[in-house]
């Protein structure tokens, strides 16, 4: 071997480990950055249309990296905010306002401003999604 060591990027860097420090498990951070990833591939997409209602990638990102690594790489920096609870009420409940309180926001580096992003409710989602989940984090089969 030459000596030089490969430096992967995405699902290996930065390591599963360094992010599930970020979540309580590995399904949450799963729908954590499936939902950002998703965020960011909006983003991309109403560039061309010329509107800016998305948050684009707060790291550095290159035009070849991928929003689920993009995504990943904000998990482990710190540069989103996850909001927890069920206290989150569905949008047109009565006496509710209409919209949603978000659950993932891109935090902005001017004054510890938050940013405003797509509603999504990560706990939701990961309750329906790991119902039927072995309580261990092992298969059962």
């Amino acid at each position: 071997m030459s000596g030089t060591k490969a430096a992967p990027i995405g699902v290996t860097n930065p390591p599963i480990d360094d992010l599930l420090q970020h979540v309580d498990s590995k399904y949450a951070l799963v729908i954590y950055s499936a939902k950002r990833a998703r965020q960011i591939n909006a983003y991309y997409a109403q560039l061309k249309e010329g509107l800016l209602e998305y948050v684009g990638p707060l790291v550095e990102a290159e035009a070849s990296d991928k929003p689920l690594s993009i995504a990943l790489q904000e998990i482990n920096a710190d540069k989103l905010v996850r909001t927890v609870g069920h206290d989150i009420p569905e949008v047109g409940t009565p006496g509710m306002p209409a919209e949603q309180p978000e659950a993932i926001t891109p935090v902005t580096e001017e004054a510890d401003e938050v940013a405003p992003a797509e509603d999504v409710d990560v706990m939701q989602d990961v309750e329906e999604n790991t119902a039927d989940a072995p309580e261990n984090g092992t298969d059962e089969s």
